[in-house]
Formats: structure tokens, sequence, C-alpha cells
């Protein structure tokens, strides 16, 4: 466990090492982070957005491809987010519907009531912070 903290707190070191060792691969795993982190509840904690700047760095000096990364980048948080909202939206009505000891139900509607009156313009200003 204390390798993968190491390698998520200096991800730029790892990049650098991963780029000169994996090659073209990278861009999979680059793919993978950003989905994984904007796509699947359970991978928060993952570095997308220091990644970003990290691997727009190594774009900018050559290292890594700047169009094909954006374009890769940009599709994986699009795709991740698609999945993200797929998943809320099939389990977000059963989570209503019963109790589960590890949910608030009162935050819970409280949350909701606050997203149908504030809901479009609060996801969308989100996305910029």
């Amino acid at each position: 466990m204390p390798e993968i903290l190491d390698m998520i707190v200096n991800i730029d070191q790892f990049l650098g090492a991963w780029v000169e060792q994996y090659g073209a691969w990278i861009y999979l795993v680059l793919f993978l982070i950003i989905f994984g982190e904007t796509g699947l509840v359970v991978l928060p904690f993952l570095p997308g957005d220091s990644l970003l700047f990290i691997a727009g760095a190594f774009g900018a000096t050559g290292m890594l491809d700047p169009v094909l990364l954006g374009l890769l980048l940009f599709i994986a948080a699009v795709l991740g987010n698609t999945v993200n909202y797929s998943i809320g939206r099939y389990i977000g009505p059963k989570v209503f519907s019963r109790d589960y000891r590890f949910l608030d139900r009162k935050a819970l509607i409280k949350t909701h009531l606050f997203y149908e009156k504030h809901g479009g313009k609060t996801i969308v200003l989100s996305r910029f912070l």
C-alpha cells in the first residue's frame, strides 16, 4: 500500500518513467485512470486532475503527442461521466425505496430537494470547480 500512495503523491516522477518504459501503452493507462476517476464511483482517489497537468507538460515536451493525448483524455472523461450517470440512474431510485444503514435518509432527501431546486446550474458549475 505505501508504494501506491507514493505513486499517487509523486505521479510526475512515475509518469516520466512510465512513458520511457511503456511507450504507447501509456495512453491506455492514462485513459483508464481518467475514465476510472470520472466513471467509477469507488475510484475518486485517483490523481486525475494533477495527472492532466503533468500529462500536458509531457505533451508540451514532445514525450507524448498532445493532440492524441487531449482527444483520448477528453473521450475518457466523457465516457466516464456517462457511465457514472448511468450507474446513478440505475441505482438512484433503489436507494430511495429501501433503508440502508450506511446512508443517512434525511441527508439524502435534503440533497434530493436541493437538486430539484438548483440541480442544473449546480451540476454545470461543479464541473469547473
